[in-house]
């Protein structure tokens, strides 16, 4: 096997996560990774049989069967009706923040942060202009709690899927472990934006954003009750321990087979992109994870005491890394090349990855998501913006789930 090519496609994709896309095209993440898994499978001289074994298939049909079991929410008008909610109730604008990262994250821990990301911005941003306030500090708070909410579940985002299905993590010891840093993390996020935002709430002039044709969302019954059924079947499924992948599917299967809702409406909602995101990086960091190299390295990290699980080297490596790379990435690459994590630390790993994606605004896809949306319906959310908010959040959550994971003896430090 070539082994400067390999590491060299290696190197070219994630500086492309890091970047977002390939310098000079108009190629993004997804493509990217698609492109480089066909470049890593010509280099290495492997056949599809031998890509497809460093896909994992599971973490794939999980995520798959949860983006059709949000398209069923989004469908009924669930997503719509739950930011019209929010930017219509009566109260002040702490009010509202709270509201929205109080539901931001209670939907983001059931249906994946970045489905959350993807379905609200645009009408919260259209309602809060509406009543003439500042949407910056609405949607630093949407994207914020969407990953600490996120962060409180093995289905909340798509790191903690794969760290799941990698670990056979328990459903419920998971909550127990990660909900309470998670629910400290939303007064974080409430405590900092009100803070910074302090006098500030108001629009200065009138807003120059998409108007809204004045009607307001309805909720479709009957495709909600589905949705909520099919909901609550699947969170049994993953309490008493079945197999989460198969639950999933077979909750896809059911929304499919209906009388009212078209097939390919749902499978138009589900975020192609992202599967393919990750199927180009299970390749790409798989060809790598085969190197004899890798193996000697992470021997000699053992060696020394240098692999991430303990606290010291948990943490900060993943900071770095998923303010470069991402955290999905980040995720997938350590998945890939460390080999028989404890299972203690797969919980630091996935709680601490998924926290440091609010550093910054390249940090997380929810992230991204919620600023592009936000631009379809003329709204800007600056970098340095978000960072002002998001530095201080993710430092002080880290630190508090940090010393949670070592008072439970969870990780060592």
């Amino acid at each position: 096997m070539p082994v400067d090519a390999v590491l060299a496609i290696f190197a070219a994709t994630y500086v492309a996560m890091a970047v977002g896309r390939i310098p000079g095209l108009r190629t993004d993440r997804a493509g990217a990774a698609l492109v480089a898994a066909t470049a890593m499978v010509a280099v290495t001289g492997s056949d599809l049989g031998q890509a497809a074994g460093w896909v994992d298939l599971s973490t794939l049909a999980l995520l798959f069967g949860l983006m059709v079991l949000s398209a069923q929410f989004g469908i009924s008008g669930f997503y719509e009706y739950c930011a019209d909610r929010i930017t219509h109730a009566r109260g002040s604008p702490q009010r509202l923040l709270a509201a929205t990262i109080l539901a931001s994250a209670a939907l983001s821990a059931v249906l994946a942060n970045d489905i959350i990301a993807f379905a609200v911005p645009p009408l919260l941003c259209l309602g809060l202009e509406a009543r003439r306030l500042n949407p910056v500090p609405f949607l630093i708070g949407l994207a914020a709690a969407t990953n600490v909410g996120s962060a409180a579940t093995v289905i909340g985002n798509p790191q903690n899927i794969l760290i799941g299905q990698v670990g056979d993590l328990d459903f419920w010891r998971f909550i127990a472990v990660c909900g309470v840093p998670a629910l400290a993390g939303l007064v974080v996020i409430q405590a900092v934006i009100c803070w910074l935002w302090r006098g500030r709430w108001e629009l200065p002039a009138p807003p120059a954003t998409v108007a809204a044709d004045g009607r307001r969302p309805s909720l479709q019954r009957a495709p909600l009750l589905k949705a909520v059924m099919a909901a609550a079947a699947l969170l049994v499924a993953f309490g008493v321990g079945a197999p989460r992948d198969l639950a999933a599917l077979l909750v896809a299967a059911a929304l499919f087979a209906s009388r009212r809702v078209e097939t390919r409406a749902l499978v138009g909602a589900v975020d192609w992109s992202l599967l393919m995101l990750f199927g180009g990086l299970f390749v790409v960091t798989g060809a790598v994870a085969d190197l004899p190299e890798t193996r000697t390295l992470f021997q000699a990290l053992a060696g020394h005491g240098l692999l991430p699980d303990r606290l010291s080297i948990l943490a900060p490596l993943t900071l770095v890394m998923s303010n470069t790379v991402g955290n999905v990435p980040c995720v997938i690459l350590l998945l890939q090349v460390w080999e028989h994590p404890p299972q203690e630390a797969l919980y630091g790993l996935a709680l601490l990855s998924t926290l440091a994606g609010n550093l910054l605004l390249t940090g997380s896809l929810a992230n991204l998501i919620v600023a592009e949306r936000a631009a379809s319906v003329g709204v800007r959310l600056p970098f340095l913006a978000h960072a002002r908010a998001g530095i201080p959040i993710t430092l002080a959550t880290s630190a508090i789930a940090a010393l949670w994971l070592w008072l439970l003896g969870v990780v060592p430090p």
